[in-house]
């Protein structure tokens, strides 16, 4: 699987940058990950994305729980969805679903280390794997 997460921010605390830094460490014997900021969503390589299946990350989206994350990244696999970006940030008009982190309006950087968190959850869970060490 080749994730992408797309970020629409004028920059991250560096503390989230470490923070998602860690868990695509930890993903990449999973699957091939990658993160971009975009000043604003004009800027998103729209022509790269339509290849791709697209989650949009956003406090109105729809809520799943840990599990249910792991069989949508599993079900995605079996239908041979390899490229899933996820975008983080206003404006973005283009996606196939939007999901939520929180229902709670939080930065952009903690969005994305909480995103980047669950994905190595539901990766840990879709091997059995214990999460914590």
């Amino acid at each position: 699987m080749n994730y992408k997460f797309f970020i629409i921010a004028k920059k991250i605390e560096p503390f989230f940058q470490e923070a998602i830094e860690e868990y695509f460490k930890r993903l990449q014997r999973f699957c091939s990950i990658s993160l971009s900021i975009c000043k604003n969503s004009k800027k998103l390589p729209v022509k790269d994305l339509e290849k791709s299946y697209k989650i949009l990350i956003t406090p109105q989206g729809k809520t799943i729980s840990s599990e249910k994350f792991a069989l949508k990244i599993k079900d995605l696999e079996m239908k041979s969805i390899t490229d899933i970006t996820f975008l983080i940030g206003e404006g973005i008009e283009i996606f196939d679903e939007i999901l939520t982190i929180s229902q709670m309006k939080m930065s952009k950087g903690l969005t994305a280390t909480l995103l980047a968190e669950q994905l190595y959850r539901a990766y840990k869970i879709l091997r059995n794997e214990p999460y914590h060490k």
